[in-house]
């Protein structure tokens, strides 16, 4: 994929001083001899969800500034940037593993620059572990200290003692450069944060707050992408749904202006919570042509007991209310959930009760997870923690479930002649190219990579579970 650098046009008061400072570190650069050809090269690691990817290409756009170019792999580096994750154990054990690995390549270059930012050094003892046991960290910063960048890399580029933010409270820092890594997809974040508090989730500690960007801001960022070639814009937010832009400007109308953009795109909106799915968010949908039908609209939990335990605010009922309205809305709208297994104190008939959801909404795809415990959060706390081979269990059982429901979602689709977009070449056939339109599965279809990037009209000819395959049409 291509990669574009964009600077943004608005910058806030407290970011411009740190770009100031990236000034300075490609003036350092260029009198060590390492401008245009000789440039220094960075390395971005990224874990954990979409907000991640779109803060990995913040930092890129910093490097960027900081005269710095990107290499595919951390052996060529000069600077190396781990974006972790903290939503799971799973994802910081990898994350420590990996950057236990970089040991390796700082013992080959003595000058190599490695940072840890991200969900996981928000937390105090994940800081301080990397702190104390790996001294070839230069430094860390968390989520609300992204533009502090480049005066951690002057700081370590001369001769500075180690570094490890935690900052005291977040904000909204507007004006930070991007690297994007596609020119025709791209993310685009609305707000930062949460408010709610489900009881298995660390997000709120590491994210702080819920805050909203400018609406105005988030306008121009969107016809800039869109003069740009982007052509599949996501909306991101930890719960996109509670936006509140100023003068009643909430997802749905920010959603209406985005679409009275001039350009040929479509629109996506991710991480929705029910409790704030509301009825005008479901009209700007349903009559929006550009937005894309697919909701992603997280469960969790089939059991209303277990729901009121991980303190999500809704009951199955009301659930199954929002599925009805969206479904009458959009006939054909494809829908996707979160669900976890094996959440404290969960029965077999709690686990039933999930079951019965799945074959009640008949989702096209899901996302799911063995609970895993997070320090500081209630749900770690509990009681009556479920064994791993009883999760593991009904895991496979959901699993084997949701694959014959998608299975079956997915021969709707048989015959019928779909717009796309193509996304890229596949990952497991060069000779075909991955596509994607309001079904949330790929399409596979062999076709000139030159299409890369354009909408296709894609006659789907075969159905599989996990994907669709098809012929380009005209």
């Amino acid at each position: 994929m291509s990669e574009k650098y964009i600077e943004a046009k608005t910058v806030d008061a407290d970011v411009a001083p740190y770009l100031d400072i990236a000034d300075s570190v490609a003036k350092i650069h260029k009198k060590n001899g390492r401008a245009d050809t000789k440039k220094p090269k960075y390395f971005v690691q990224t874990f954990g969800c979409q907000q991640n990817e779109a803060d990995s290409e913040r930092l890129a756009g910093l490097c960027t500034a900081m005269g710095y170019e990107k290499v595919t792999t951390p052996d060529e580096a000069d600077l190396i940037l781990v974006n972790t994750c903290a939503v799971r154990e799973h994802a910081e054990k990898k994350a420590l593993s990996i950057i236990g690995q970089y040991k390796h390549i700082k013992d080959r270059n003595p000058s190599l620059i490695i940072g840890v930012g991200g969900c996981m050094v928000t937390q105090e003892a994940r800081a301080n572990k990397l702190k104390m046991s790996y001294p070839y960290v230069s430094f860390t910063f968390d989520t609300g200290a992204i533009h502090t960048l480049p005066s951690l890399v002057h700081n370590a580029l001369t001769g500075g003692a180690r570094k490890f933010i935690l900052s005291d409270e977040w904000k909204i820092n507007e004006g930070l450069p991007l690297t994007r890594e596609s020119n025709h997809m791209a993310w685009l974040s609305i707000m930062y944060g949460c408010n709610n508090f489900c009881s298995y989730c660390i997000v709120p500690y590491v994210r702080g707050r819920e805050r909203s960007r400018r609406a105005e801001d988030i306008i121009e960022e969107a016809k800039q992408l869109i003069a740009g070639g982007a052509k599949d814009i996501t909306l991101l937010g930890q719960n996109v749904n509670s936006y509140s832009g100023g003068d009643g400007c909430d997802i749905a109308e920010l959603m209406h202006k985005i679409c009275a953009i001039d350009g040929d795109f479509r629109l996506r909106f991710m991480t929705s919570h029910p409790k704030d799915a509301s009825d005008r968010l479901i009209e700007a949908m349903a009559t929006e042509e550009k937005v894309v039908k697919h909701f992603h609209l997280p469960i969790q939990s089939g059991s209303d007991r277990i729901l009121k335990e991980m303190n999500r605010k809704y009951d199955t009922a009301r659930y199954l209310e929002k599925i009805a309205k969206l479904k009458e809305a959009v006939p054909d709208v494809s829908i996707t959930s979160d669900i976890i297994v094996g959440f404290p104190g969960e029965t077999e008939e709690d686990f039933l009760g999930t079951l019965d959801i799945l074959e009640k909404v008949r989702y096209d795809m899901i996302f799911s997870f063995i609970y895993s415990p997070r320090n500081g959060t209630p749900a770690a706390r509990m009681e009556n923690q479920v064994p791993h081979e009883v999760s593991t269990e009904r895991f496979e059982r959901m699993l084997a479930l949701q694959n014959k429901i998608s299975d079956e979602r997915n021969r709707r689709f048989e015959g019928r002649t779909l717009r796309v977009l193509a996304e890229g070449v596949s990952k497991n056939d060069p000779s075909m190219l991955t596509c994607r339109g309001d079904c949330v599965r790929p399409i596979h279809v062999k076709a000139d990579p030159s299409l890369i990037g354009s909408f296709v009209d894609v006659k789907v000819r075969k159905v599989e579970t996990f994907c669709l395959e098809g012929e380009i049409l005209g």
